[in-house]
């Protein structure tokens, strides 16, 4: 029995919503014929680009973009989801968790309090326990207490995702303004590694964790950003070509390590680990959690979905989001791996100061996904393409550099 016929069997007459601010965090299973599922989301341009195509796809009309709080709470909302339907978000938190109770609508997410104790900067590296040892070197304490010693570092406050709350401290001044404005905010401090970072995404199901293909993540690149930290893309064909077998073998050991423990404290579903490789010594490191499912998740289930109709092995493919929703549905898991792929990438346009006019003439080959945000650094453009986009670490293919040439105006 394939993946979307025991969803269907697990869930049988009930219907699983996802509601969530972006349409393209959950048009994954829109795309894969999940039964019952529908999406409650923004009315947008591209949400209503899809509209025609997916009539579970429910859009709400405001004068506003509404948060996925607002959106839980919409009369809309209220007006499809039934008691016991299943009801499935991005990031969960004590509000959503408490709404779903209260309506009597089943929420998926494992628990929001563990997903933030995993997520958080100080409170991860007790939750890893053992684990630490893939960390690169770090210490823990109050800002007050750091102290320069001559080499550039990493700061993080307790809370930051994709390069958010993180500081590269490259001299002595610029650590002591810190220490004057936040002494006692309490802060993580980690040894600056200069190496490309990898990144994937994993499924703990039962006791087993799903390991999907290695991504290099695209980060801090101009003129997608001017944030040097911010997370802007992935690129599923340079690992292949850049990774040896020993590094790759580092990785899955780290992120299969990450999923048990996880596992062995109640997580189901999604969980992305990021690592950055240290070129001097060829030791990968645990850099970041994410106790979730990750922006890269819709995108790859689309190139999973692709490559199993190109090679006609519907019955046994595995994407990720299918598999997610079958964990978290506590399907009983049989021996199937996520489907493979090697191939693919896709890259993000954020809002800055300036922001030029791209030619999307030029960007006509590629997947586009428009934003209707305007705040610096959130998303404006998604670019997608069945290709690599990357030569090698920070540096550009051809169809890389025809994108930059495109969104340069």
């Amino acid at each position: 029995m394939d993946i979307l016929a025991k969803i269907k069997r697990k869930i049988g007459t009930r219907r699983i919503f996802y509601v969530c601010r972006d349409v393209e965090r959950a048009a994954a299973g829109l795309l894969l014929g999940i039964p019952n599922y529908f999406v409650i989301t923004n009315d947008s341009g591209y949400s209503r680009t899809l509209l025609p195509q997916y009539p579970n796809l429910i859009l709400i009309k405001d004068c506003q973009q509404l948060d996925t709080l607002q959106l839980l709470k919409s009369k809309q909302c209220h007006g499809a989801i039934r008691p016991k339907d299943y009801v499935l978000v991005f990031k969960p938190n004590k509000q959503m968790e408490l709404l779903c109770a209260t309506n009597k609508w089943q929420l998926l997410n494992p628990s929001a309090e563990l997903g933030n104790k995993v997520e958080e900067k100080i409170s991860q590296v007790e939750w890893l326990g053992p684990l630490k040892k893939y960390l690169p070197p770090h210490q823990v304490d109050v800002l007050r207490n750091i102290i320069w010693k001559g080499d550039i570092f990493i700061l993080q406050f307790n809370r930051a995702h994709t390069g958010g709350g993180t500081i590269l401290i490259k001299t002595k001044k610029q650590l002591n303004e810190l220490k004057l404005k936040f002494p006692e905010r309490p802060t993580r401090v980690t040894k600056y590694i200069d190496g490309p970072a990898f990144t994937n995404n994993n499924i703990v199901w039962g006791g087993r964790v799903l390991s999907g293909a290695i991504n290099y993540q695209i980060t801090g690149l101009r003129p997608f950003t001017d944030n040097p930290f911010a997370t802007i893309g992935n690129d599923w064909a340079l690992p292949r070509e850049i990774l040896t077998p020993s590094q790759t073998k580092q990785f899955y050991a780290i992120a299969t390590a990450v999923g048990k423990r996880l596992a062995q404290k109640g997580w189901k579903g999604l969980c992305g680990v990021d690592t950055v490789l240290d070129r001097k010594n060829n030791k990968m490191h645990l850099i970041e959690i994410n106790a979730r499912q990750l922006a890269s998740v819709p995108y790859e289930s689309e190139l999973q979905n692709l490559h199993c109709h190109s090679e006609r092995s519907e019955e046994s493919c595995c994407p990720t989001f299918a598999a997610h929703i079958a964990a978290l549905l506590s399907i009983t898991p049989d021996d199937c791996e996520l489907t493979q792929i090697s191939d693919g990438s896709q890259i993000i346009l954020r809002n800055q100061k300036i922001n030029r006019a791209p030619n999307l003439d030029r960007l006509k080959k590629f997947k586009i996904i428009s934003y209707d945000n305007t705040e610096i650094g959130t998303d404006r453009l998604r670019l997608q393409c069945p290709a690599g986009i990357m030569a090698r670490h920070n540096k550009f293919n051809k169809i890389g550099k025809e994108i930059i040439y495109a969104i340069s105006g």
